[in-house]
């Protein structure tokens, strides 16, 4: 086999051969341990395992909407030029990337610490759609998603993770960050069981 020649599928992940490429959509900086834990999924994988990291961009338009959002609906009647003309477009969607940036450096070197390696970028596409184009191009074998607790998009499975199972050809995992696989499962934690 050539060096340009792709992995199949069916080769074996144990042969110390390729990578077993992994690709992880994450909603927010990982923390040490969330990066410990996806490290702990591929401890038996002889080939080298490299994560593919995915962190959408933050939205400066949903920040705006989510700030008005807190007004009382009297106060906004009331003063609507006012609200809008105290935010700095410009600025906030600054912030948002640089905000989006920190944490896909973090997220790098949380996974770096835990001892993989890892390459990651900021989209500004849909997430799964990105997720989608980066599973292709890289051949990965699994994705794996990593949100905060959505009890709402969860329950009517418009979440991430079941519009990717619908569009992907890859095993996909949904972890909640900042939980450990015990408070997942037992429903100790945040997250949602039985969904």
């Amino acid at each position: 086999m050539t060096e340009n020649t792709p992995t199949s599928p069916d080769e074996s992940i144990h042969d110390g051969q390729g990578t077993y490429d992994v690709v992880l959509l994450v909603e927010q900086a990982l923390s040490a341990a969330d990066a410990q834990q996806v490290r702990s999924l591929h401890s038996e994988i002889e080939d080298k395992v490299v994560y593919h990291v995915l962190l959408p961009l933050e939205d400066a338009a949903a920040r705006i909407e989510a700030s008005l959002g807190t007004l009382g609906a009297g106060d906004l009647m009331a003063a609507p030029a006012l609200a809008m003309n105290d935010v700095d477009i410009d600025a906030l969607r600054r912030e948002c990337e640089e905000n989006s940036s920190s944490d896909l450096q973090k997220t790098l070197k949380a996974i770096a610490a835990a001892g993989g390696t890892a390459h990651g970028k900021v989209t500004s596409e849909p997430p799964v759609d990105a997720l989608a184009a980066l599973v292709s191009a890289v051949d990965a074998r699994e994705a794996i998603i990593l949100t905060r607790p959505h009890v709402v998009a969860e329950f009517f499975h418009v979440d991430w993770t079941s519009r990717a199972r619908r569009k992907l050809g890859v095993p996909v995992l949904h972890l909640i960050e900042h939980e450990n696989f015990d408070e997942q499962a037992s429903g100790a934690g945040e997250g949602v069981s039985g969904v």
